[in-house]
């Protein structure tokens, strides 16, 4: 018989009866989880179905299931309970607290930019249930309505169904489940006190409503002190200090010859009224029709016609073309001719001559060199064997 390691024998081979199962491995936790995990089991009842699409550092509902307060379920399981998920018809409300009191709630681990992936049809259950209108606390989606987390959605549902101690506990692992309490905590409040579905939806149409008038109005007050509606601020209308209208005041009132007053002290019944009337609101960008605009424009409009570019050019300024001489035809210096030494006896001689083109010595080149070729004598030669004498 041969013995193996795995029959509890001893190394002299005596059996070890002391030797039990093996123990089980304590969990460690790991970066991110917190030191102290739930020692007892919760009281809620909690599952979800990891897609896996998320990473196992930031995932809440992995850590959950680390922590032992959410059990995980394998793709095509149903499950009993209320359903969170977004492929939902119906919204939760406290009619569901039976349910779910029964058979807990579950809710799908998955990305919101993977949503077209998961295989609905392989998760879910009879009370698939939509969640109201939320704003997710979580660090990925902060402050983004309907972008809510696993840890949560559960929570939601909790406090929705009347378990906000529920809600409490499984946010307690995150650093944010205080911050989502807070931040809805008047919506959670509103829809945990309605009976159903209608007073569900009652409550987050009159939220909604509300956010539309706040930001209605805060667009409104943010119009008149809006900079961009004031047109560009560096070309704005300047104005004269209260020095300037001081003096300017003190010099008006020094040469008015008004009767109401002395050595500038006013000692008139009424108010002196502005010689110069009241101008209209206008639009300080806006093109003036002023007389002095007018000259002004048409001072300019007159410099810039006069300007070289658009002044005609006289005719004094026109190039005249250049006069190409024609050539001339030299005649030939009679010094230099042949027999110019006779005079002009032998004219007719001379023409004939000039007359004739010039060859290399009238051929005899040519004659030279087939003299040459003539004299070219060839010689061939060729090669042939001539076998030795055979003996007689």
């Amino acid at each position: 018989m041969v013995r193996h390691k795995k029959d509890n024998f001893g190394s002299r081979g005596r059996k070890n009866h002391n030797s039990g199962p093996p123990r089980p491995r304590q969990h460690q936790p790991q970066d991110g989880d917190d030191a102290e995990a739930p020692i007892t089991r919760p009281t809620f009842k909690a599952a979800c179905w990891d897609l896996g699409h998320c990473d196992p550092k930031r995932c809440s509902g992995k850590k959950l299931i680390r922590m032992g307060m959410m059990r995980d379920l394998h793709v095509g399981q149903r499950h009993n309970g209320v359903i969170i998920t977004p492929n939902g018809k119906h919204t939760v409300s406290p009619a569901d607290r039976a349910l779910m009191e029964q058979y807990g709630a579950a809710v799908v681990e998955c990305s919101w930019a993977r949503m077209k992936d998961v295989q609905w049809n392989k998760v879910g259950g009879k009370c698939e249930r939509l969640l109201p209108y939320l704003v997710a606390a979580n660090t990925v989606n902060y402050g983004k309505p309907w972008k809510l987390n696993c840890v949560e959605a559960l929570a939601a549902a909790f406090y929705i169904c009347g378990h906000p101690e529920w809600a409490e506990q499984v946010l307690a692992p995150f650093s944010y489940g205080e911050a989502f309490l807070e931040i809805n905590s008047s919506l959670l409040k509103k829809y945990a006190a309605s009976e159903d579905e209608k007073g569900i939806k009652r409550v987050q149409d009159e939220w909604l409503d509300r956010l539309d008038k706040e930001y209605a109005d805060s667009r409104e007050e943010g119009d008149a002190d809006d900079m961009w509606k004031a047109g560009n601020t560096n070309r704005r209308v300047i104005t004269d200090s209260d020095e300037e209208d001081d003096d300017d005041d003190e010099e008006g009132e020094d040469n008015s010859g008004d009767s109401d007053s002395v050595d500038g002290i006013y000692l008139g019944k009424k108010p002196a009224k502005d010689q110069e009337e009241d101008e209209e609101d206008k639009d300080p960008y806006a093109i003036s029709d002023d007389s002095d605009d007018d000259a002004a424009m048409e001072e300019i409009r007159r410099k810039v016609l006069a300007s070289k570019t658009f002044s005609n050019p006289s005719a004094e300024e026109k190039k005249k073309p250049e006069a190409i001489p024609r050539p001339q035809t030299l005649r030939p210096d009679s010094d230099i001719e042949p027999d110019s030494d006779n005079g002009e006896e032998n004219d007719d001689f001379d023409n004939i001559i000039n007359a004739t083109p010039v060859t290399d010595k009238i051929g005899l080149a040519k004659l030279e060199k087939e003299r040459s070729l003539s004299t070219v004598t060839s010689r061939t030669f060729s090669s042939s064997t001539i076998s030795a004498p055979k003996r007689w």
